[in-house]
Protein backbone atom coordinates (compact mmCIF):
# COMPACT_ATOMS: atom_id res chain seq x y z
CA UNK A 1 0.00 0.00 0.00
CA UNK A 2 1.66 3.34 -1.41
CA UNK A 3 1.26 6.70 -0.15
CA UNK A 4 -0.65 9.00 0.14
CA UNK A 5 -2.48 7.64 2.54
CA UNK A 6 -5.38 9.50 4.70
CA UNK A 7 -5.29 9.79 8.77
CA UNK A 8 -7.67 11.65 10.70
CA UNK A 9 -5.80 13.41 13.85
CA UNK A 10 -8.03 14.59 17.02
CA UNK A 11 -7.55 17.71 19.36
CA UNK A 12 -5.29 18.18 16.08
CA UNK A 13 -5.48 22.46 16.51
CA UNK A 14 -2.61 23.02 19.20
CA UNK A 15 0.08 21.37 21.55
CA UNK A 16 1.15 17.73 20.22
CA UNK A 17 -1.62 17.08 17.91
CA UNK A 18 -0.65 20.14 16.15
CA UNK A 19 2.87 19.03 16.09
CA UNK A 20 1.52 15.44 14.90
CA UNK A 21 -0.91 16.88 12.03
CA UNK A 22 2.35 19.07 10.73
CA UNK A 23 4.82 15.51 10.88
CA UNK A 24 2.06 13.38 9.00
CA UNK A 25 1.89 16.23 6.04
CA UNK A 26 5.48 16.37 5.70
CA UNK A 27 5.48 12.83 5.37
CA UNK A 28 3.18 12.97 2.59
CA UNK A 29 0.21 11.99 4.04
CA UNK A 30 -3.46 13.66 3.86
CA UNK A 31 -4.22 14.92 6.68
CA UNK A 32 -7.84 15.31 8.66
CA UNK A 33 -7.28 18.20 10.98
CA UNK A 34 -9.77 17.54 13.55
CA UNK A 35 -10.76 19.55 16.95
CA UNK A 36 -13.62 20.99 18.90
CA UNK A 37 -12.22 24.03 18.30
CA UNK A 38 -13.24 24.51 14.53
CA UNK A 39 -11.06 27.50 14.00
CA UNK A 40 -7.88 26.71 15.34
CA UNK A 41 -8.24 23.57 13.23
CA UNK A 42 -8.81 25.89 9.92
CA UNK A 43 -6.15 28.24 11.14
CA UNK A 44 -3.56 25.01 11.17
CA UNK A 45 -5.25 23.08 8.05
CA UNK A 46 -3.90 26.68 6.42
CA UNK A 47 -0.69 27.09 7.64
CA UNK A 48 -0.03 23.44 6.80
CA UNK A 49 -1.06 23.34 3.10
CA UNK A 50 -2.56 26.50 1.89
CA UNK A 51 -3.91 25.28 -1.42
CA UNK A 52 -5.80 22.89 1.02
CA UNK A 53 -4.86 19.41 -1.22
CA UNK A 54 -3.83 17.34 1.59
CA UNK A 55 -5.03 19.13 4.93
CA UNK A 56 -8.65 19.55 5.82
CA UNK A 57 -10.06 20.85 8.88
CA UNK A 58 -13.14 19.23 10.51
CA UNK A 59 -15.10 20.25 13.45
CA UNK A 60 -15.21 16.83 15.91
CA UNK A 61 -16.50 16.51 19.66
CA UNK A 62 -14.78 13.28 20.36
CA UNK A 63 -17.39 12.57 22.59
CA UNK A 64 -20.19 11.52 19.90
CA UNK A 65 -20.25 9.16 17.64
CA UNK A 66 -22.29 10.53 15.05
CA UNK A 67 -19.63 13.33 14.58
CA UNK A 68 -17.02 10.65 14.46
CA UNK A 69 -18.44 8.48 11.56
CA UNK A 70 -19.60 12.28 9.95
CA UNK A 71 -15.36 12.95 9.97
CA UNK A 72 -14.77 9.20 8.43
CA UNK A 73 -17.12 9.87 5.51
CA UNK A 74 -15.94 13.36 4.91
CA UNK A 75 -12.34 12.19 4.65
CA UNK A 76 -13.49 9.52 2.51
CA UNK A 77 -14.93 11.32 0.34
CA UNK A 78 -12.70 13.64 -0.51
CA UNK A 79 -9.52 11.51 -0.48
CA UNK A 80 -11.14 8.33 -1.31
CA UNK A 81 -10.07 6.02 1.55
CA UNK A 82 -8.77 6.89 5.36
CA UNK A 83 -5.89 4.66 6.85
CA UNK A 84 -5.16 6.21 9.60
CA UNK A 85 -6.94 7.51 13.28
CA UNK A 86 -4.77 8.98 16.10
CA UNK A 87 -6.81 10.13 18.95
CA UNK A 88 -4.91 12.39 20.44
CA UNK A 89 -7.78 15.00 22.46
CA UNK A 90 -7.03 15.60 25.80
CA UNK A 91 -8.60 17.61 28.60
CA UNK A 92 -5.87 18.39 31.40
CA UNK A 93 -6.94 19.67 35.27
CA UNK A 94 -4.15 19.61 37.21
CA UNK A 95 -6.53 19.35 40.99
CA UNK A 96 -5.54 17.67 44.31
CA UNK A 97 -7.41 14.47 44.37
CA UNK A 98 -9.24 15.47 47.43
CA UNK A 99 -10.24 18.48 45.51
CA UNK A 100 -12.02 16.83 42.36
CA UNK A 101 -15.96 17.17 41.56
CA UNK A 102 -17.47 14.68 40.16
CA UNK A 103 -18.40 16.83 37.25
CA UNK A 104 -14.63 17.68 36.72
CA UNK A 105 -13.88 13.69 36.86
CA UNK A 106 -16.49 13.25 34.13
CA UNK A 107 -15.93 15.86 31.92
CA UNK A 108 -11.82 14.87 31.82
CA UNK A 109 -12.96 11.13 31.50
CA UNK A 110 -15.58 11.99 28.56
CA UNK A 111 -12.81 13.71 26.29
CA UNK A 112 -9.82 11.41 27.44
CA UNK A 113 -10.87 8.19 27.39
CA UNK A 114 -14.88 8.15 26.34
CA UNK A 115 -13.27 10.01 23.25
CA UNK A 116 -10.97 7.24 22.63
CA UNK A 117 -13.12 4.45 22.84
CA UNK A 118 -15.72 6.21 20.33
CA UNK A 119 -13.26 6.88 17.87
CA UNK A 120 -11.23 3.35 17.99
CA UNK A 121 -14.56 1.76 18.25
CA UNK A 122 -16.52 3.77 14.73
CA UNK A 123 -13.16 3.80 12.82
CA UNK A 124 -12.28 0.39 13.73
CA UNK A 125 -15.86 -0.90 12.41
CA UNK A 126 -14.53 0.73 8.83
CA UNK A 127 -11.54 -0.09 9.04
CA UNK A 128 -12.89 -3.88 9.72
CA UNK A 129 -14.46 -3.94 6.87
CA UNK A 130 -11.67 -2.03 4.66
CA UNK A 131 -9.42 -5.24 6.08
CA UNK A 132 -6.88 -2.55 6.59
CA UNK A 133 -6.28 0.42 9.41
CA UNK A 134 -3.63 2.04 11.78
CA UNK A 135 -5.19 3.28 14.68
CA UNK A 136 -2.43 5.17 17.48
CA UNK A 137 -3.79 6.22 20.85
CA UNK A 138 -2.16 8.90 23.19
CA UNK A 139 -1.44 7.62 26.68
CA UNK A 140 0.50 9.45 28.92
CA UNK A 141 3.17 8.78 31.77
CA UNK A 142 0.89 9.85 34.20
CA UNK A 143 -1.40 6.50 32.91
CA UNK A 144 1.59 4.47 33.86
CA UNK A 145 3.00 6.18 37.32
CA UNK A 146 -0.52 7.49 38.56
CA UNK A 147 0.71 10.95 37.47
CA UNK A 148 3.16 13.25 39.42
CA UNK A 149 2.13 17.05 37.81
CA UNK A 150 -1.69 15.91 36.58
CA UNK A 151 -4.52 15.37 38.31
CA UNK A 152 -6.19 11.88 39.12
CA UNK A 153 -9.15 11.73 36.64
CA UNK A 154 -6.07 12.88 34.24
CA UNK A 155 -3.97 9.96 35.08
CA UNK A 156 -7.02 7.16 35.13
CA UNK A 157 -8.32 8.27 31.86
CA UNK A 158 -5.03 7.88 30.42
CA UNK A 159 -4.32 4.25 31.94
CA UNK A 160 -7.95 3.25 30.73
CA UNK A 161 -6.39 4.56 27.24
CA UNK A 162 -3.62 2.15 27.57
CA UNK A 163 -6.29 -0.90 29.00
CA UNK A 164 -8.63 -0.08 25.63
CA UNK A 165 -5.71 -0.17 23.15
CA UNK A 166 -5.14 -3.58 23.84
CA UNK A 167 -8.58 -4.50 24.13
CA UNK A 168 -9.45 -3.16 20.36
CA UNK A 169 -5.77 -4.43 19.44
CA UNK A 170 -6.52 -8.11 19.85
CA UNK A 171 -10.50 -7.37 18.68
CA UNK A 172 -8.78 -5.88 15.42
CA UNK A 173 -5.60 -7.59 14.88
CA UNK A 174 -7.38 -10.69 12.46
CA UNK A 175 -8.36 -8.10 10.16
CA UNK A 176 -4.98 -6.35 9.27
CA UNK A 177 -5.80 -3.34 12.10
CA UNK A 178 -3.33 -2.94 14.59
CA UNK A 179 -3.94 -0.50 17.21
CA UNK A 180 -1.26 1.28 19.75
CA UNK A 181 -0.24 3.63 21.77
CA UNK A 182 2.23 6.12 22.85
CA UNK A 183 3.25 7.36 26.44
CA UNK A 184 5.11 10.73 26.29
CA UNK A 185 6.60 12.21 30.06
CA UNK A 186 6.82 15.65 30.46
CA UNK A 187 7.51 17.12 26.64
CA UNK A 188 8.73 20.72 25.96
CA UNK A 189 5.43 21.92 24.62
CA UNK A 190 3.25 25.44 25.26
CA UNK A 191 0.66 23.48 27.28
CA UNK A 192 2.78 21.47 29.84
CA UNK A 193 4.63 25.25 30.52
CA UNK A 194 1.19 26.72 31.14
CA UNK A 195 -0.12 24.15 33.28
CA UNK A 196 2.99 23.06 35.39
CA UNK A 197 4.48 26.05 37.81
CA UNK A 198 8.00 26.87 36.89
CA UNK A 199 9.14 25.45 40.30
CA UNK A 200 8.00 22.47 40.17
CA UNK A 201 8.63 21.35 36.20
CA UNK A 202 12.29 22.39 37.29
CA UNK A 203 11.59 19.50 40.02
CA UNK A 204 10.34 17.50 37.35
CA UNK A 205 13.22 18.03 34.80
CA UNK A 206 16.05 17.35 37.45
CA UNK A 207 14.11 14.77 38.52
CA UNK A 208 14.07 13.23 34.59
CA UNK A 209 17.14 10.74 33.95
CA UNK A 210 18.27 12.10 30.39
CA UNK A 211 18.48 15.93 32.30
CA UNK A 212 15.70 17.69 29.63
CA UNK A 213 11.85 17.86 28.48
CA UNK A 214 11.04 15.36 25.97
CA UNK A 215 10.79 16.61 22.12
CA UNK A 216 7.24 16.42 20.83
CA UNK A 217 8.62 16.15 17.30
CA UNK A 218 10.18 13.10 18.25
CA UNK A 219 6.89 11.74 19.26
CA UNK A 220 4.91 12.91 16.49
CA UNK A 221 7.73 10.62 14.05
CA UNK A 222 7.14 7.59 16.57
CA UNK A 223 2.82 8.36 16.16
CA UNK A 224 3.84 8.22 12.22
CA UNK A 225 5.92 5.38 12.40
CA UNK A 226 2.90 3.08 14.35
CA UNK A 227 0.36 4.23 11.53
CA UNK A 228 2.55 3.35 8.16
CA UNK A 229 1.66 0.34 6.24
CA UNK A 230 5.34 -1.07 7.79
CA UNK A 231 4.12 -1.09 11.34
CA UNK A 232 1.95 -4.28 10.47
CA UNK A 233 3.71 -6.29 13.17
CA UNK A 234 3.40 -3.69 15.81
CA UNK A 235 -0.04 -4.07 17.86
CA UNK A 236 -1.30 -4.10 21.26
CA UNK A 237 1.66 -1.91 22.29
CA UNK A 238 2.50 1.08 24.35
CA UNK A 239 5.66 2.81 23.49
CA UNK A 240 6.94 4.45 26.43
CA UNK A 241 8.94 7.65 25.42
CA UNK A 242 9.65 9.74 29.13
CA UNK A 243 13.07 9.94 29.01
CA UNK A 244 14.03 7.50 31.87
CA UNK A 245 11.43 8.05 34.14
CA UNK A 246 9.33 4.70 34.23
CA UNK A 247 10.98 1.65 33.08
CA UNK A 248 10.03 -1.60 32.43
Amino acid sequence: MKLPHTVLITGASQGLGAVIARSFHAQGWQVGISDIDAQGAAKLANEIDPSGQRALAISLDVRDPVAFGAAYNTLASRWGSVEALINNAVLTQVRPVLDISLEEFGAVSDVNLRGTFVGCQIFGRYFKESRYGRIVNIASLAGQNGGTATGAHYAASKGGIITLTKVFARELAPFGVTVNAVAPGPLDLPSVHSIVPRDKLDKITSSIPVGHLGAPEFVASAVVLLASPQAAFASGATWDINGGLYMR
